[in-house]
Parts: C-alpha cells; structure tokens; sequence
C-alpha cells in the first residue's frame, strides 16, 4: 500500500468516524482507534495519540459555541478539570507502559460502557439546594432555557462527582478517548446537575483532559503528524456533516443504530486483544 493510498484511506475512514461519533453523542476519536488498529493495522499508541488529536479539535470547536450561549459552567469545569488532568497523565504513563492486549480490552470495554450510557433514557433534573461545599466553591449557576430565561439550578456530592472525574481523566489518558459519558455521570448522576449542562461542560472539559494527556504521548513519539494530520481533517468534516444530517433526523434511531456499531467494535477490540492480534 502507497503513503497517498494509506492516508486517502485514513482520511476517509476519519470522516465516518466523525458522522458515526457525532450522530452517537460519542465523538469521533472513539471509533478511530479501532478504524486504525483493526482495519489498518497501526500501532495502537500510535492511534490513540491521533485520537487525542482529533478529541482537543473538535471539543476545541464546539466548547466555544457551548461558552458562547452561556450553558457550559465555566467554574465547574474547571474545577472538575484538576482531577481530570491529573487522571489524564496518570493514565497515559501507564498506557505507554502497558501491554497492548490489555490496552485493546480497557478500550473495548469503555467503548460498550459509552454506547451504553448514550441509550440512556436522559431525564432533565433541578436541583434546588445545594451542598455546603458547593456554594463555598461558588458552584451553583443557572442557564438559559429560551431566550432571554434562565433557570438556577444547585449541586451536590462534590466529593463523589470530583472522583469520578478523576477516573474519567485516567480512562481518558489510557484510552485516547474524551471520556465524556464518564464525566456526564459525573455530573449529571452524581453531582445532580442539568443534563444539558453536564454534556456542555463535558464537552469544554475534554480538549483539556485530551491535550494533558497527548503531552505524555508526544514525549514518547506516539504523536505522528502523518497520522495525526489526516484523521483530525477527516474527523473534524465527518462532525459537520453529522450535526446536519442530526438535524434532519430522528437522534434516537440514529443513537441506537450507531451504538449497535459501536458495540460491534468494542466486541471486536475486545476478543483481538485477548488474542493478541495486535
């Protein structure tokens, strides 16, 4: 196979990854390291540096518009993100260290813990007291709901939600990937914050969590450019596309049909890992 062929493939096959992570609510560095180890046979510490890529493009892009309209809580997040950094290289030095087989099943794993979490029924909670130590770290925000409306809404467990996250950044750093349903659990299950909210601030919160870790991984080479390049272009296209074709769709059917691909991969990543095919 020829350089221009392998990075035509890689190109194309990043765009899916792109419309089949935005239509799932997953993002497109989830599907892109089992496109590359599975189907192109790279590395995969090659592969989740470029996932980590592709994560801090499009969370770069789409936070702004989140910060923009006033829904992502900027405090929060930035909070959250001391555990989640921390998490993050925590996991990409043992992810570097690591045997690949069990890398491959940790993946396959969360990939299914993802598809699952998006199939969730969401249902939308305010919460109107919040915990002592909430409103000492100035926590409690309100959001728009129409325009020129907005509701307040309280936080709890700070404690337990600042945990999780701390795990979400470890997965976040071994895997290459946004950890977002990881977080929104945090949030949203735990901390009892708005559902909108949590997946916008999750979503701000993962460009930082992917850069904290990709650091580690360009220390030790894993952050190719002839990689890397192709696949942030493609997943970056393949996001645009999805958000019109969500538009025009019905997001449930489309969810359900997705994560039936997604659990596919996972399987996939999970039994070539046991087998150490990689």
């Amino acid at each position: 196979m020829t350089v221009l062929t392998f990075t035509l493939i890689m190109l194309l096959g990043a765009i899916c990854a792109g419309i089949i992570g935005s239509l799932s609510g997953l993002g497109g560095g989830i599907v892109v390291i089992p496109l590359l180890t599975i189907l192109l046979g790279v590395d995969i510490h090659y592969a989740i540096g470029a996932a980590l890529v592709s994560v801090i493009a499009t969370s770069s892009g789409s936070a702004a518009a989140y910060v923009k309209e006033g829904i992502a809580n900027m405090r929060l997040g930035m909070f959250l993100e001391i555990a989640t950094t921390a998490g993050a290289v925590v996991g990409a030095l043992i992810a570097t260290s690591a045997p690949i087989s069990l890398i491959a099943v940790l993946f396959g794993l969360a990939l299914i813990f993802s598809a699952a979490n998006s199939l969730r029924k969401k249902e939308e909670h305010i919460v109107e007291q919040s915990s002592k130590l909430a409103i000492s770290l100035k926590l409690p925000s309100t959001y728009p709901v129409v325009k020129g409306t907005e509701v307040s809404y309280g936080t709890k467990n700070v404690i337990g939600g600042f945990s999780m996250m701390g795990l979400a950044g470890v997965l976040s750093g071994m895997l290459g990937i946004g950890s977002g349903a990881f977080k929104v659990i945090a949030m949203d299950t735990i901390m009892r914050i708005p559902f909108k909210v949590s997946t916008t601030t999750s979503n701000f919160m993962m460009g930082v969590t992917a850069l904290a870790s990709c650091v580690i991984y360009l220390q030790k080479g894993y952050v190719v450019p002839d990689i890397c390049l192709p696949v942030m272009i493609g997943v970056l296209i393949g996001s645009m596309i999805g958000s019109k074709i969500l538009m025009a769709t019905d997001p449930k059917k489309l969810r359900v049909f997705f994560a039936f691909i997604i659990f596919f991969l996972a399987f996939n990543m999970i039994y070539n890992g046991i087998k150490g095919k990689f």
